[in-house]
């Protein structure tokens, strides 16, 4: 059995099939490198990576440190954000649906993780996707303020 595609290549391949004649690219930040070529850059090489937020992690026992995994349609980034950079950055480390991280990659154990520097939170990207595929009217999709 294969294994599942990651959620961003779903979102990618659900952005493809609008209703218009042609489909319309995913929304690439500008001067990003994609996960899946992560292994490219040499260790501690300063890099940016972009993705959709899939999971914050902020273990009582790591000191302070908090775990974001982002997703590009190519694969998965785990991102490395210690105290300082997250009290510098909190309103974006906190509330994005989709960053932009500048940081080193670090490689260990056949992991790579990327050390944020910078983290800025570019989710109106998404809203763009949104009003592109002509569903900014549709129910389905919440325009945020309802959220709360």
């Amino acid at each position: 059995m294969p294994a599942p595609a990651p959620a961003g290549a779903a979102v990618a391949a659900a952005a493809a099939l609008s209703p218009q004649t042609s489909p319309q690219p995913w929304p690439r930040p500008p001067h990003c490198l994609p996960a899946n070529r992560l292994q490219e850059p040499p260790e501690n090489a300063r890099v940016t990576i972009a993705g959709l937020v899939i999971l914050r992690q902020r273990p009582g026992t790591a000191k302070g440190v908090i775990f974001v995994t982002l997703e590009d349609e190519t694969g998965i980034v785990n991102v490395i954000v210690w105290r300082r950079i997250y009290e510098a950055f909190r309103r974006a480390v906190i509330s994005g649906r989709m960053l932009r991280v500048t940081g080193r990659l670090q490689r260990a154990h056949s992991v790579t993780h990327v050390i944020a520097e910078e983290v800025e939170d570019i989710s109106p990207m998404l809203d763009l996707l949104l009003a592109e595929q002509g569903r900014t009217g549709d129910p389905a999709f919440a325009d945020g303020s309802e959220l709360g």
